[in-house]
């Protein structure tokens, strides 16, 4: 079930009103019910794979707790049980995500080197990826993780363990939640005043602008995106440049537009989750690039993998590999594609980089008494990692390498600059209507992510702090927009959420 469909629209407000008048003690076993309901749209036999996972880390938590509090082990015997379960469950939940997302993968690697020899390939695979099964497994194995590490207690209640992993606002999409967290709220919640007219509010109108990001501005730039990518052989560097700049809007909009409806739903539902996007593209490096964008995964990598690696505690060279080796899982993590690796890595060299200019740099500003918190020093800098981020964008939305190579080269080789003059910019399957619109869209989001940069509001929270007749025409503007201008109709795909095939 997706988030911009009629069904959500009658889904949701169902669930509220039931949750809303049943006990207190009973919602959790509502909320699950209603998140499996939710899961099971989309394909009812993803259902097993989702229990499979749940039951096996929660009694992957409840054998490391046991394990802890056996009296006749002594310390280092009980650390190597310990270690061997978490490996146990780790193994089995990185199994069924290898084999459903990259089995077809690793056939074709192999293939392409079979055929570079003249030899027979394999028989091709044909498995159907789960939807959300990187997000659910990856928030599993950090319950796991964290209750080896004893930041948690192993959950004891297998249903509320089953919602904290199936949770429907962001089971399939994220935020990847953590166990401190999440499962928390779950436990309280029998606690919490059901009603709160100003927890309610916020999070309606997170949910809005949420739907506005997706079908106003992602679903209108992927028309753009689509037109150019699928013919990129007939376009030159302005042309190009447009569609890969359209993409950059596509999937921050998409992406971030899921996650907000996904906050804003669990708001009305009285769950806090974490934020997952701070206007990425304010930032000023590749580094706070990745401080901003995907916050959820970003930090998950981060705790389970950079740090464990030995993080930046150890030399130079082992830090950069750390980098590498990081980015490369998590370019791996959003596809089964070299192009997804190669993006990975690009981020990683990006921030290798950085390290190594920032001392460079540092000299030359002293040398040229740079004011590095000046206006324009800051533009430039956004400016350029918006452009370095564009380029490794290429290669996320390339079908495959070759397309990407060859995209980038025409883009360098290639000049059109008299598109910027003669309209061609609206043969790209908007027309000036469309692309008015879509800039309309851009000049609003511009100056919301202006809020979250510089006064670190959201719109919902900014909007609370206005007179009544100000918020209530932002809203209703909000609202009309998704309604009239949201991308239904002829010429128009009310598109899935892009990071759902993750």
């Amino acid at each position: 079930m997706l988030f911009n469909t009629i069904d959500f629209l009658i889904f949701f407000p169902v669930v509220l009103l039931v949750y809303f008048v049943l006990p207190a003690k009973v919602r959790y076993i509502w909320l699950l019910a209603a998140s499996y309901y939710f899961y099971m749209c989309w394909n009812p036999a993803y259902i097993i794979l989702l229990l499979f996972s749940t039951l096996v880390t929660y009694v992957c938590g409840r054998t490391l707790e046991w394990i802890r509090g056996r009296g006749g082990l002594n310390e280092k015997n009980k650390k190597r049980w310990m270690k061997l379960a978490l490996f146990i469950g780790f193994l089995i939940n990185i199994g069924i995500l290898i084999y459903y997302k990259y089995t077809n993968f690793l056939v074709d690697t192999v293939n392409m080197a079979l055929r570079a020899v003249d030899l027979q390939p394999l028989a091709d695979f044909d498995i159907l990826l789960p939807v959300g099964i990187s997000f659910y497994t990856f928030q599993c194995l950090g319950y796991t993780i964290d209750v080896y590490r004893e930041q948690i207690r192993a959950e004891k209640n297998l249903v509320k363990y089953a919602l904290f992993v199936s949770f429907f606002p962001q089971l399939v999409a994220g935020p990847i939640e953590r166990s401190e967290n999440l499962l928390r709220q779950i436990h309280e919640e029998p606690g919490r005043k059901l009603w709160n007219y100003r927890r309610v509010t916020l999070g309606l109108t997170t949910m809005l602008w949420g739907f506005f990001m997706k079908v106003v501005i992602a679903d209108r730039a992927a028309v753009l995106v689509n037109t150019v990518f699928d013919s990129y052989e007939k376009y030159g560097m302005v042309c190009l440049a447009v569609g890969v700049i359209a993409f950059a809007i596509q999937i921050y909009c998409d992406f971030a537009g899921y996650s907000t409806i996904a906050i804003g739903a669990a708001q009305v539902l009285g769950f806090e989750l974490m934020e997952n996007f701070n206007a990425p593209y304010f930032a000023t490096g590749i580094i706070d690039f990745w401080h901003r964008w995907h916050i959820s995964l970003s930090t998950w990598f981060r705790d389970y993998l950079y740090i464990p690696l030995g993080g930046s505690r150890c030399g130079k060279r082992k830090n950069y590999r750390n980098i590498l080796i990081t980015f490369t899982l998590s370019g791996l993590w959003h596809g089964a594609d070299w192009t997804y690796v190669i993006w990975g890595l690009l981020h990683g060299i990006y921030q290798i980089l950085e390290k190594e200019l920032a001392p460079v740099m540092k000299k030359i500003h002293s040398v040229c008494h740079t004011r590095t918190e000046s206006f324009g020093y800051r533009l430039f800098r956004t400016l350029v990692t918006f452009l370095l981020v564009d380029v490794a964008w290429i290669f996320f939305r390339a079908d495959d390498l070759h397309q990407a190579l060859h995209y980038i080269q025409r883009m360098v080789t290639i000049h059109d600059w008299w598109s910027l003059f003669n309209q061609s910019i609206y043969t790209l399957g908007l027309n000036i209507r469309e692309m008015n619109i879509l800039l309309a869209g851009l000049v609003f989001l511009f100056l919301v992510d202006c809020l979250r940069d510089k006064k670190k509001q959201t719109l919902a929270g900014f909007l609370e702090e206005q007179w009544i007749g100000f918020r209530w025409s932002v809203l209703l503007g909000l609202l009309f927009s998704c309604i009239i201008l949201g991308c239904y109709g002829p010429g128009f795909d009310s598109a899935q959420f892009i990071y759902f095939q993750f």
